[in-house]
């Protein structure tokens, strides 16, 4: 099985509603994942933009998932996952927020991890990042955009 990404909210590539945005409730989109390989032991929900022209601009990153959830409800994150620092400089997620008129692309990506990361509870996102890369068993992705109208 392969593992995937998806939600209810949005198909992708389409746009993310604005409830989602920092022009609505500013909370999580509803999300799904399916395909979770049975050797996984955490899962890393990552939720960035790349259109930021220094680096990909992080809006969520939530670390050891429990790989038996397979759905993140708007506004919640699962039981014992942890959450990190944004880059807006608050823990929790911030939705898309664009400058006015322009299209941005935002990535929800999940990573299944074959441990659960042993980091400090305040680990930031570059800690998460690092300490993630030689755990990554497989990994999907979810793509959406948004424009202030």
């Amino acid at each position: 099985m392969t593992i995937k990404i998806k939600s209810p909210a949005f198909d992708n590539g389409q746009f993310i509603p604005s409830r989602y945005t920092c022009d609505g409730e500013n909370i999580n989109p509803p999300l799904e994942f399916s395909g979770i390989s049975k050797d996984a032991e955490s899962l890393v929900l990552v939720v960035d933009s790349p259109e930021v022209p220094s680096r990909d601009w992080i809006h969520w990153l939530v670390w050891n998932i429990d790989p038996r959830f397979k759905k993140i409800a708007p506004g919640e994150i699962p039981d014992g996952a942890r959450e990190t620092r944004n880059d807006f400089f608050v823990p929790g997620y911030r939705g898309p927020c664009p400058p006015w008129g322009i299209v941005h692309r935002y990535q929800f990506k999940i990573f299944a991890l074959d441990a659960k990361l042993k980091l400090a509870h305040d680990a930031t996102n570059k800690e998460v990042q690092k300490a993630m890369q030689s755990h990554i068993i497989e990994h999907a992705l979810l793509s959406g955009i948004y424009k202030k109208r």
